[in-house]
């Protein structure tokens, strides 16, 4: 357990960092909010990092939106219209929607924001594979004609997590999906204040006053954004016991995903309360780089997971048994597409047989590149654990170092170790992002459109392509066994866990919504 530092000296840390705020306003009206981790890269399409995607429902909005039990709503959409044939979606937006430079949403905003998504994101890419052509009938509607039926439009569109369906202007939109785009501009509850704004110290967004909300309550990610507040400042606070002082102290107000080892204390907190803001939790996953050798191999991949012990995981990262859980389900154990892992795989090692099959594989021995996040507290202790569990399987691992926002740049390196390539790194997902074969970025195993490690299947991708076109629930579920199957046969990735952890607030905040995205409209301060 870390021990507590002085109040005084958190004071007079978080005092020196929230001093260049900008103009201070009535301390009511100002939300500090400290995430999971610095936020530098701010194109939430580029990456499915989630202090992007954060920062993504601040500035931006979507077609729909999923409520707190998981159902799609509309919300930039008035109203949509099915043909008979299924084939012809029409989306009518509602009135008053406007970019943060005063500048109307139009349908062609919409068409070029889904084409730049879905060129990147795994939903978008299967939903883009049924997808005709669009149509402009006005400038506030638009139609999506499909070459056949699709049962996951509005879940596609209302995707709650990473990469998001954020609608941008065309002009942005039109950006190539594989480099970043240069503006902030938006249509969401908030305006980015980029000249207040300072990476590794501060984001600043105000409230958009021009936004007009949904006239239905606010649930999940649905209904009313109401911004309640006039500012929110994200504060760039890396250490863990930094964050607990200045919370404590009240000098921030919000803390997304404290360590858990830290629980303890801020359960003592008068001033403080912790709240579980995303019940359905996370996934550890691992992921292999399927282009560069060892792991081009197939038996090498099948020998990692065969090496695999979640609960070592889960207990040098989690720690307490009530905020994890065991589970051999790619898809979520306790929603409707679980299904267990055969055998013992990845409650029980079987370190014998991975050597066996790196032996027969021809492995020489050449180390491993294994990226470990320094930054995310949660994430820490997982690449160790994986070193240690490897080299029993016997691997040679070569665990480097570095802050996470160098590991969600570095893992877009498609080359080699020795021109900066790597072999393995280890993330996790929000649940309401891999329910299902298709929302699983994953399970995508189209080779160079694929999610980093661009695994290659046929197989697997005519499997995701029935479950997308079945609407039968019962063959849906066989459909997810089967490709669950079908990823464990060729070793596609690593699932390593499930776990849950609260958020921290003052007492004096109210209204932060239970959703899988710590979203700040409805908050309140007192």
């Amino acid at each position: 357990m870390r021990k507590v530092m002085k109040r005084t000296l958190a004071a007079m840390v978080a005092g020196a960092i929230l001093s260049s705020a900008g103009p201070v306003l009535a301390q009511g009206k100002v939300v500090k909010f400290v995430q999971n981790g610095n936020l530098t890269i701010l194109d939430p399409i580029w990456t499915t990092a989630y202090v992007t995607r954060n920062h993504g429902y601040f500035v931006y909005d979507t077609l729909f939106a999923s409520d707190e039990n998981n159902v799609v709503k509309p919300q930039m959409v008035d109203k949509y219209e099915v043909s008979a044939d299924k084939t012809v979606w029409t989306f009518t937006l509602r009135d008053g929607l406007e970019w943060h430079d005063g500048k109307p949403v139009t349908s062609e905003d919409c068409i070029a924001s889904i084409k730049r998504w879905g060129a990147r994101d795994s939903m978008g890419q299967k939903l883009l594979d049924f997808v005709k052509e669009f149509k402009e009938v006005n400038p506030t509607t638009f139609q999506m004609v499909l070459k056949e039926p699709y049962g996951l439009v509005l879940d596609s569109l209302g995707k709650p997590s990473s990469q998001v369906p954020f609608m941008m202007p065309k002009r942005v939109a039109d950006t190539d999906p594989f480099k970043q785009i240069d503006s902030q501009i938006g249509s969401g509850p908030f305006v980015y204040v980029n000249a207040e704004s300072k990476p590794g110290e501060k984001h600043v967004y105000t409230k958009n006053t021009k936004y007009k909300p949904r006239a239905e309550p606010a649930s999940g990610l649905a209904g009313g954004k109401v911004v309640k507040v006039d500012r929110v400042e994200i504060i760039e606070m890396p250490d863990p016991q930094q964050q607990v002082n200045a919370i404590a102290a009240g000098e921030i107000d919000v803390i997304e995903q404290p360590p858990h080892d830290l629980i303890p204390l801020l359960k003592k907190e008068k001033g403080v309360t912790l709240y579980n803001w995303n019940p359905l939790g996370h996934q550890f996953i691992f992921r292999m780089n399927w282009l560069q050798p060892p792991f081009n191999n197939a038996k090498i991949r099948e020998a990692a997971l065969l090496s695999i012990r979640q609960e070592d995981y889960l207990k040098a990262t989690v720690g307490e048994p009530e905020f994890y859980k065991v589970c051999t389900a790619a898809f979520i154990c306790g929603t409707p597409n679980a299904v267990n892992a055969p055998g013992d795989l990845f409650v029980k090692p079987n370190f014998e047989k991975s050597k066996a099959l790196l032996k027969e594989a021809g492995y020489d021995g050449t180390p491993i590149v294994l990226l470990q996040s320094t930054t995310l507290p949660v994430l820490t202790n997982m690449a160790p654990v994986t070193k240690a569990l490897l080299e029993q399987g016997g691997f040679k691992v070569d665990m480097q170092s570095m802050d996470w926002q160098t590991v969600v740049t570095r893992r877009t390196n498609k080359g080699p170790v020795g021109q900066g390539g790597w072999n393995l790194f280890h993330t996790f997902s929000v649940a309401a992002d891999i329910l299902n074969p298709i929302s699983t970025s994953y399970m995508v195993a189209n080779g160079d459109k694929a999610w980093f490690g661009w695994p290659n299947d046929p197989e697997m991708e005519k499997l995701r392509d029935a479950y997308a076109k079945e609407t039968d629930p019962v063959k849906n579920k066989e459909l997810a066994a089967a490709v669950q199957a079908r990823a464990l046969q060729t070793a596609q990735y690593g699932w390593v866990g499930q776990w849950y952890g609260p958020g921290a607030m003052r007492s004096n905040i109210s209204g932060w919504l239970k959703a899988p995205v710590p979203v700040m409209w409805n908050i309140e301060k007192k």
